[in-house]
Order: C-alpha cells, then sequence, then structure tokens
C-alpha cells in the first residue's frame, strides 16, 4: 500500500484519481448532516493515528471527521505525548504503531522526521505537513479550482508572498497537473532551488516577477499564505512583514488579474496583512470551498493509501 508523502513523488494518474474520488465523494454529501459517516465506510474497522508535532485547526479536525466520516477510528496524538524522536527512536515509533494502526498521518517539522516514519512503518504514512511541504493543502487547493472553473491544466497560477512549503507542494503540481506558476515576492523570501528544477524538468518552468502587479497580470487564480509563522520570533516578524508588504494581495492586485479570476489562501489568516478583507470577503474568494476541501481530499487520500 503506498505512502502519500508528496505531490511530485505521486504519479500524476494517482493525483487525477484522488481529485476524482475527493470530488465524487463531496456530491455524495450533499445535504447530509456532518456528523453521520457516508453510504460507503471502506475504513470500518480501521484505526487511523493522527500525530501531531506542529499544532493544528483544519489539519487535525479535517482528518479525524473525514476517517469517521469512512467509518474509522482515530487516535490523535501530540508529539510530546509520544516522545517522539526523544526517548525512542522515531524508526521504534513507527514499527511499535504499525502493529497498532491501519495508517498514520504525521503533521512534523522536520522533513526526515516524515521520511523516516515511512521508511519503518508497514502501513501507509501520509504527510500532513512538513517545514518543506505541505502536499494535502495543494490538493484541496486543485480540488477547489476545478470545481469551480473546470480544469487547472493550462490555467496561470500566481503566488503572492513567501516561498514557503505551501508554495514548495504549488510547484509540485504545477509539473504534476500541467499549469503555469509564477511566483512574485521578495528575494530573501524564494523557493528551494530544487522545486523550481522540479517544475522545470517536468516541462513547467516556475516564472519569477519581482513586480506583484506585473506579476498577477492575466492571472486564473492568486494564491497567498502567512508572512509568518507562530515559531518565529518578533524581530524575524517585523522583518518579514517590512519585506513582504508590497505582496499583499488586495484590490488593486486582484484586479490585475482576469475577472473571474479565484483567491485563496490556506488559512489561518491574518486579515489585512498578507490579504485585504476586502479580499479575503470578495466575490473572488474561495477560501472557505478550499477549507472544507481539505476534508474531501484527504478522504480520498486516505482511501487511496489504504487502497479502498
Amino acid at each position: 500500500m503506498p505512502d502519500f508523502l508528496d505531490i511530485h513523488t505521486t504519479a500524476p494518474a494517482d493525483l487525477r484519481t484522488i481529485i476524482d474520488s475527493a470530488r465524487a465523494m463531496k456530491d455524495a454529501r450533499a445535504g447530509r448532516p456532518k456528523g453521520t459517516p457516508d453510504d460507503e465506510t471502506p475504513l470500518a474497522g480501521r484505526m487511523v493515528s493522527l500525530i501531531f508535532e506542529k499544532p493544528s485547526t483544519r489539519t487535525r479536525v479535517s482528518f479525524d471527521v473525514g476517517a469517521r466520516q469512512l467509518g474509522a477510528q482515530t487516535m490523535v496524538l501530540s508529539g510530546h505525548e509520544m516522545q517522539l524522536g526523544h526517548g525512542e527512536t522515531i524508526a521504534d515509533t513507527a514499527r511499535v504503531l504499525s502493529r497498532y494502526v491501519d495508517l498514520i498521518m504525521i503533521r512534523t517539522f522536520e522533513e526526515a522526521t516524515l521520511h523516516e516514519m515511512a521508511e519503518h512503518a508497514s502501513v501507509p504514512v501520509i504527510n500532513g505537513l512538513t517545514n518543506r511541504t505541505h502536499p494535502c493543502q495543494i490538493m484541496a487547493d486543485v480540488m477547489t479550482y476545478e470545481e469551480h472553473r473546470g480544469p487547472i491544466t493550462g490555467r496561470k497560477v500566481v503566488w503572492s508572498g513567501d516561498g514557503n512549503n505551501v508554495f514548495a507542494s504549488f510547484a509540485h503540481a504545477a509539473a504534476q497537473f500541467g499549469f503555469d506558476l509564477t511566483f512574485t515576492g521578495p528575494e530573501p523570501l524564494d523557493p528551494e532551488r530544487e522545486w523550481l528544477d522540479f517544475a522545470d524538468a517536468a516541462g513547467h518552468p516556475v516564472t519569477i516577477e519581482r513586480d506583484p502587479l506585473k506579476a498577477a497580470a492575466g492571472a486564473d487564480l492568486i494564491v497567498t499564505d502567512t508572512w509568518v509563522s507562530m515559531h518565529d520570533p518578533e524581530s524575524a516578524r517585523e522583518r518579514r512583514h517590512n519585506q513582504l508588504r508590497p505582496y499583499q494581495v488586495n484590490a488593486a492586485l486582484m484586479a490585475q488579474a482576469k475577472p473571474d479570476a479565484l483567491f485563496m489562501h490556506c488559512l489561518p489568516a491574518h486579515r489585512n496583512d498578507e490579504a485585504t478583507s476586502e479580499v479575503m470577503d470578495g466575490p473572488h474568494s474561495v477560501i472557505f470551498d478550499e477549507a472544507e476541501n481539505r476534508l474531501h481530499a484527504q478522504k480520498a487520500v486516505m482511501r487511496w493509501c489504504l487502497g479502498v
């Protein structure tokens, strides 16, 4: 059974299967109370372990609810509770958990922790986020774009802000789904060269444009993310605000995009920093559809991992 570690390590055909499955499950739940199971409960009798070294709202709730809707039971664990990688090696933790559960989702800091968990677990492992990538978020984003505007292939997507872990997974998705991606942000916060090289090798090179208004011209989708992490010291927060202020997504920036362009933000947001409330609550915004679709996309990922 496969792991879901990153978009660039998952075959494009499998990614499309996951998106199509997510949309079908969402359609099938229309009008149903959220606490009720799906018509099909392919994870009945399964146990899903949800490990959080990093705190979370959307990832925790969406995976927990999604697993339950599919019929599974869940066990939510913090890294502190498990002493993950401290009192016991990650490899040994993976081996032990595999004797108890059928599926592991981990949201962690270091990418190495994810890969060590996957290497030594005998059950599928899902990447709920690392410092380098966030593939489940981008699967939800692709799903959201396509349910509003049709296939994302060939569309122009513009990322405004920090070349962070969410952008990294967008670069992977550009290569795997075949859309054009433009990065606009300050040079010190450029994305990792490795992710740009992956997209380039796949024939979908990422464009870097420092002028945000030029970058947004003709965009089908504009995306941003929070400028600061909860773990950033105050001095770093002030510096990043100064660097990123010109890249705020506001009405002037959205006006450069196509009239039917969409706006996304993976949340949580610092309103009127990375994006204005006018944009977030405006006609282009699909941020709450995007948040909901984490549930459906991750249900499809879990089913794909378990082959059900």
